[in-house]
């Protein structure tokens, strides 16, 4: 079975999003990996040799971001955010979808700003050359990274938030 099988099999995106899914899925995936890998190799060497993972924390806290940040917009754009929904049943349809709205553009206008803070704080540590304390990575990658997921999400709510409020059938 080929990789392109695969993903149409088990992704029910359309287009390209299903291949931006699966690439974030896969980057995920792979970190929570390589997270579990260096915490059992510390974990053995500190109490095995005595000798723990040199900058083990430092890769714990990068890996942390890079996955939290690579699931941001896919849970996002699949809508699977926790849905507080007490009112549902006491509001109406109509408000519920102004409500829907209104919180996609908020949500998605809140993350899009935010992005371009944090890519310019990203730009600022790299021109300072700011690096990590331990192992002397630069740290203004990881966090233009964290720029750019979080406006993949601001895209992901506001063409899925929107969509679902507009075209989601009434009950």
């Amino acid at each position: 079975m080929s990789l392109a099988t695969w993903v149409n099999r088990h992704y029910g995106e359309k287009g390209p999003a299903k291949w931006l899914v699966f690439l974030l899925e896969a980057v995920a995936a792979s970190v929570l990996f390589l997270l579990m890998l260096t915490t059992c190799l510390d974990v053995a060497g500190r109490y095995l040799f005595n000798s723990p993972v040199p900058g083990a924390t430092e890769l714990t806290r990068l890996g942390l971001a890079l996955m939290v940040f690579a699931a941001m917009p896919v849970i996002t754009y699949r809508g699977g955010h926790i849905v507080v929904d007490l009112l549902d049943n006491v509001l109406g349809q109509k408000v519920l979808k102004v409500l829907g709205l209104v919180s996609a553009l908020i949500i998605s206008s809140s993350m899009y700003f935010l992005g371009v803070r944090i890519f310019e704080l990203g730009e600022r540590s790299i021109r300072r050359g700011v690096v990590t304390e331990f192992l002397g990575m630069p740290s203004g990658y990881i966090v233009q990274y964290i720029a750019i997921m979080s406006w993949l999400t601001a895209a992901a709510m506001i063409t899925l938030g929107v969509y679902r409020t507009l075209f989601t059938p009434e009950k």
